[in-house]
């Protein structure tokens, strides 16, 4: 079950809170809807509850905080808005991504697209999928690691009636199995219809606690939707007839050709039409919303304080066996399904169990009965999975290949370019060659599309959020760009090769230290990149931080390094003589070549900015666990 205490968001400079001492609790086996106009709280009150907005009071998901919690992602499942992902990873590529992250094995993927009826579209991009579509991926990532609760914010929304009764059966099945569902709904009748407790938000306070038949009984009233071209004439005449038989009948004109008659029937309406001669478009019985105030006026009579678990706990429903709500009306008797040209007044259709048991029956995915222990390695998978699962990175490859065979070729045409610097394809008017900006960009893409589509924003703390997921973003970026750096001068000297022959292509004699000065280049360009990024949440900050070591920092250092100075003694003697013992298999040699590859401007401005940039990425980490 789930007991939110207080929820209270934080303040909003003069105006007052958007939540504002929420309570409520959400109990296994059932639906609990919480219910408000937009701007009434509900997505603020879920964001408190998972701990992904600041504020004050506490949820409990059976009995401990989303923090407390191990593996929160195995708890609960959740869907906020739209499906956060990359638009050109495919369906069953960002499911892979989520198992990997959550720990669960990767068949897991295929389970729940065969359970949410996407199996024929795991190809796809998510970029191309329909609203409902959508929806339905959103729900199979929030049931990949078959959780207990569900939490979804509005989820129905902007989806057709089918799509619409096939997510509530799901909900419906989830909770029949003994889960908590808790979903977030604007429409009081929808409330009404899919949920077993309905909880009113208004102005971001709980103003009702109620069961779904005391919320049908109190909230909800019959009503006759018209639609004619003579509305306003119309409206006129069902007045004037009402206050001539002495009868309370309410005419609202809803914009438009449209009107809701209150204490009326279709066949009073429909008479008065006929009579007068006016033409109905429209004429359907409907379940109509009394307002808030009605929620509001009942809140001392209605409204369930925290407190037994038990108390006023009925048992689970099953989906063929859900009780229709009193006066509620079914999706079948929408004023968009009952369109007709006539002025005969429709039957009116009601729901009843045994249609509702005709409907396919949705199944949920099959539970998972083993759990891998967590391993170390499950960010470096899952972070290997989401940099390969796009042509982002490999577009950036073969354009890096592409630019430095070219450059290579033209400066070996011009001359005058020394040979390491001809095989970097790395020009003397350039702060960096194509390679280095090349692993730039892949590491900060690696930072900026995790914020840009957090794929693990709603269930944090299925991958560490902080040492774990940077240090898998650290090594995989480093991987990358080595790789590039190979590949870069393995093409380069290839194509001088073919084009003036093997003259271009002697290696140096001192190729050790240059190609460890290479390698480092580019892996700290990565780092950099994958850290700025980091910190200031954007791709395009984490490539100018590279951009801005040769520009900015190198000659800063260089004039701090410059001055007169006497010669020193060379390093290896100084290592030698200052310690007792030698060091092994000539360590001392591989040393002095580290530290004068850092005492370099290059490669003292890179490693002052890895270091500074990590110093910033763990003081904002810190910084935001204070808070």
């Amino acid at each position: 079950m789930i007991q939110a205490i207080g929820l209270t968001s934080s303040p909003r400079k003069e105006l007052p809170p958007a939540v504002d001492d929420v309570s409520f609790e959400a109990y296994a086996g059932r639906v609990t809807a919480l219910l408000g106009a937009p701007g009434a709280g509900k997505t603020t009150a879920l964001k408190l509850m998972l701990e992904l907005q600041r504020g004050r009071g506490v949820a409990y998901f059976r009995g401990r905080p989303l923090h407390r919690i191990p593996h929160p992602a195995h708890e609960v499942g959740v869907l906020l808005g739209d499906v956060p992902g990359h638009p050109a990873r495919s369906v069953r590529g960002h499911l892979r991504m989520l198992c990997a992250a959550s720990g669960v094995p990767a068949r897991r993927a295929d389970e729940v697209l065969e359970a949410v009826g996407l199996v024929s579209l795991r190809d796809e991009r998510l970029g191309t999928l329909s609203r409902g579509m959508d929806r339905r991926l959103g729900l199979a990532c929030a049931l990949l690691t078959d959780p207990h609760t569900l939490v979804l914010d509005d989820p129905a929304r902007g989806l057709s009636v089918g799509e619409s009764r096939w997510l509530h059966d799901m909900m419906r099945e989830h909770a029949g199995q003994g889960g908590t569902v808790l979903c977030s709904t604007a429409d009081p009748k929808e409330a009404a219809r899919i949920a077993d407790q309905v909880v009113t938000l208004e102005g971001g306070r709980v103003v009702a606690d109620q069961e779904a038949a005391d919320f049908a009984r109190t909230r909800l009233r019959p009503r006759v939707a018209v639609r004619s071209p003579h509305a306003v004439r119309l409206s006129a005449l069902l007045t004037q007839e009402a206050r001539a038989a002495r009868r309370s009948v309410e005419v609202v004109r809803e914009g438009g050709n449209r009107l809701c008659v209150y204490g009326s029937t279709c066949a009073e309406v429909g008479e008065t039409a006929f009579r007068h001669g006016i033409v109905v478009h429209q004429l359907a019985d409907e379940i109509g919303d009394m307002g808030p105030a009605a929620g509001a006026a009942t809140e001392g009579r209605l409204t369930r304080p925290l407190g037994d678990p038990q108390k006023g706990r009925r048992p689970p429903l099953t989906p063929a066996a859900e009780p229709a709500a009193p006066d509620a009306a079914p999706p079948e008797a929408t004023a968009d399904e009952a369109e007709t040209h006539t002025t005969a007044a429709p039957q009116r259709t009601t729901s009843h169990p045994a249609a509702r048991a005709t409907r396919p029956r949705v199944t949920l995915p099959p539970p998972v009965l083993v759990r891998p222990a967590p391993r170390p390695l499950r960010p470096v998978r899952y972070e290997i999975r989401r940099a390969t699962g796009v042509a982002t990175g490999y577009v950036v490859g073969a354009c890096v290949l592409l630019v430095s065979a070219l450059t290579a070729v033209v400066l070996a045409r011009i001359g005058h370019t020394p040979q390491p610097r001809l095989l970097a394809a790395w020009p003397a008017e350039l702060p960096l060659p194509p390679a280095a900006l090349g692993a730039g960009l892949l590491g900060a893409l690696a930072f900026g599309d995790e914020f840009r589509h957090p794929a693990l924003a709603a269930d944090r703390g299925t991958v560490p959020r902080r040492l774990g997921l940077l240090t898998a973003k650290l090594l995989v970026a480093s991987a990358a760009a080595l790789v590039l750096a190979v590949l870069t001068i393995g093409c380069d000297a290839e194509l001088l090769y073919l084009v003036y022959g093997s003259e271009m292509v002697t290696v140096p004699a001192d190729w050790l230290p240059l190609t460890a000065g290479w390698l480092a280049l580019v892996t700290g360009c990565a780092w950099a990149g994958v850290l700025a990024a980091g910190v200031f949440r954007s791709t395009t900050a984490g490539l100018a931080a590279v951009v801005a070591v040769p520009l900015l920092v190198v000659p800063l250092v260089h004039k701090l390094m410059e001055g007169p100075s006497a010669p020193p003694e060379p390093l290896s003697q100084r290592l030698r003589d200052g310690l007792p013992l030698r060091w092994p298999f000539g360590g001392e040699q591989h040393l002095e070549a580290v530290l004068r590859l850092v005492a370099q401007p290059v490669g003292g401005a890179m490693t002052l900015s890895v270091v500074a940039l990590l110093g910033a990425y763990v003081f904002t980490g810190l910084r935001s666990r204070v808070r």
